[in-house]
């Protein structure tokens, strides 16, 4: 697998959470960092986005934050980084988040979150890129998205390789090794639908 240089973070935008999350989400920047990735994210300054940005930008790295206008208006883009693009809309946020990035990690988060997560998960499924997605399940926090993927497959609505679509790791300390792993073979877009 080719070396990763930038890697896209979901997180949330909440500052209503538990110290917990806070930490985890300061130790993953100062990882991504010392690793030399460059980290993309929503172009926040609130929340575990902002804090992510804080953190990787004090331990020497370097931030791409992608924000729509209409959240921009709402003055919670971060006025700190490396590099800050103002998009026209949600739509094209995501687009060029997936653009900028070689790899994809979820950590906790809201609506948002789940929303990307799910997204780049179907992107995945569907053949538009077979770049590596790592969720972090600190706490079991992602637990009843994970109950809901194999009710889904139980169900016939995915297939069981499509768990392959996403690994999943417990702590911070395993995404690096889990985004440099080899990459479960791609599913085949011709029988996904069969």
């Amino acid at each position: 697998m080719q070396r990763i240089h930038t890697v896209c973070v979901y997180c949330g935008s909440s500052i209503r959470i538990a110290d917990h999350y806070k930490k985890i989400t300061e130790q993953f920047g100062r990882i991504l960092a010392a690793q030399g990735c460059q980290l993309v994210y929503g172009g926040g300054r609130v929340g575990l986005m902002g804090l992510l940005a804080d953190t990787v930008l004090a331990a020497g790295g370097k931030v791409i934050g992608i924000i729509p206008e209409h959240i921009q208006a709402l003055e919670v883009d971060h006025p700190g980084l490396t590099e800050l693009h103002v998009v026209d809309s949600m739509h094209t946020r995501k687009r060029m988040m997936f653009e900028q990035s070689d790899a994809f990690v979820a950590l906790p988060g809201g609506l948002g979150t789940l929303d990307e997560l799910v997204e780049i998960m179907t992107w995945r499924q569907l053949g538009l890129h077979d770049k590596p997605l790592v969720m972090v399940n600190t706490q079991d926090y992602w637990a009843p998205f994970l109950n809901l993927f194999e009710h889904m497959i139980e169900a016939g609505f995915c297939r069981p390789e499509h768990r392959a679509l996403i690994r999943v790791v417990g702590s911070v300390d395993e995404v690096m090794g889990a985004l440099h792993a080899a990459p479960e073979p791609a599913i085949s877009v011709e029988t996904k639908w069969l």
